[in-house]
């Protein structure tokens, strides 16, 4: 088979380098003899490794001191509790935008604790455009604004940052699982940033938390220890312990970025590879993507066939020639590329080039 390519959603593709890197450290790290998996989370090896992630993840987004940084475990989907048991503050309500599937089930979840006020909803077109911001309909008195800035499985994604009039004190919280670390990032604008590390910071396991720290220390009575924000930044996250190896990975992850120039360079890398296979999908009518324009993911394109019949067919022969996991989920069907920063160029030229000739010889 030639060179293997992996468009899977998530858990996702890694960078070679770190993968290489990991293999080498697996059995003796920098020389203490011990595999990471085996450290003590207390223990000044594996301290050494936290204080450097968090460090090099404050370099590449810019998170000033007063944002607490929290590495957990549960994946994206715990925050979906864990956002209003904190955040609520004594209030009764919370706006969310829906936009999707990771939408729909964050606002499932918040229904237990609170009111949920629909700010807007792409529902009624099948998720495939972000409502503007004018047409949104806010709350004076929520307690938080919650969106989803990427929707893996529909391929919308926010271009924008809401607008939150900070004179009111609301928060803007948002769930960043599938594009955190894809473009810069104005983290002040943000009270609170989540995001499930398959995608794009490393394995499944670690669930990144960025935090302003004036919303600390306010959570729903009866709310368990380890989904307390405060009890895991006073404890810089080892209250309990972390997800040690998955936290390593992601630190070699954020090395590599470094390395390839900082998040403004993986942005013009990111439009290259997002623009190559738009462009093709819109020069032919063999292909459609169904989410509009101005809202098209740079991480997770689907499409769809003219001929749906030739679906099986066209996974069957893309597999055979190392182009992986291009099924679309199974809630929307068609196809889906998830070209995440990891992805290389050359994977998306492979893909356009194959479609081209199925095209070609199909239509």
């Amino acid at each position: 088979m030639d060179q293997i390519y992996n468009f899977s959603a998530g858990p996702a593709v890694l960078p070679k380098e770190v993968l290489q890197q990991a293999r080498d450290e697996m059995l003796d790290w920098h020389g203490s003899g011990m595999s990471v998996m085996e450290m003590s989370h207390r223990g000044k090896e594996f301290m050494a490794i936290a204080e450097t992630i968090e460090q090099d993840l404050r370099e590449l987004i810019g998170i000033p001191d007063h944002y607490k940084i929290l590495f957990l475990q549960g994946g994206a989907s715990s925050q979906f509790s864990m956002v209003p048991m904190n955040l609520l503050r004594g209030k009764q309500k919370a706006d969310y935008i829906n936009t999707g599937h990771w939408s729909t089930k964050a606002i499932e979840e918040a229904s237990r604790y609170c009111i949920v006020n629909v700010a807007a909803t792409s529902a009624a077109a099948n998720f495939t455009y972000i409502p503007p911001q004018d047409a949104w309909q806010l709350s004076s008195d929520a307690a938080y604004v919650h969106y989803t800035s990427n929707e893996t499985i529909g391929g919308v994604e926010f271009h924008w940052i809401p607008d939150v009039d900070p004179s009111s004190g609301i928060p803007l919280v948002v769930d960043m699982s599938s594009d955190i670390l894809s473009r810069p990032l104005d983290i002040t604008r943000y009270g609170l940033i989540y995001a499930g590390a398959q995608k794009n910071l490393g394995p499944a396991g670690l669930t990144l938390v960025i935090i302003r720290q004036d919303l600390l220390g306010k959570p729903l009575p009866g709310t368990p220890t380890l989904y307390d924000y405060q009890i895991h930044a006073k404890n810089d996250s080892m209250y309990n312990t972390p997800p040690t190896y998955a936290m390593y990975i992601m630190g070699l992850v954020l090395a590599w970025l470094k390395r390839q120039g900082g998040l403004t360079s993986m942005e013009q890398t990111n439009l290259t590879k997002a623009n190559l296979l738009y462009d093709l999908l819109d020069s032919t009518d063999f292909y459609r993507c169904p989410v509009a324009r101005p809202d098209r993911s740079r991480m997770n394109v689907p499409f769809t066939l003219e001929i749906p019949a030739l679906e099986d067919e066209f996974l069957k022969q893309a597999q055979a020639i190392g182009l992986l996991q291009l099924k679309g989920h199974r809630s929307v069907g068609g196809m889906r590329a998830s070209i995440y920063n990891a992805m290389p160029i050359e994977g998306v030229e492979k893909l356009v080039a194959f479609m081209k000739e199925f095209a070609n010889r199909y239509a």
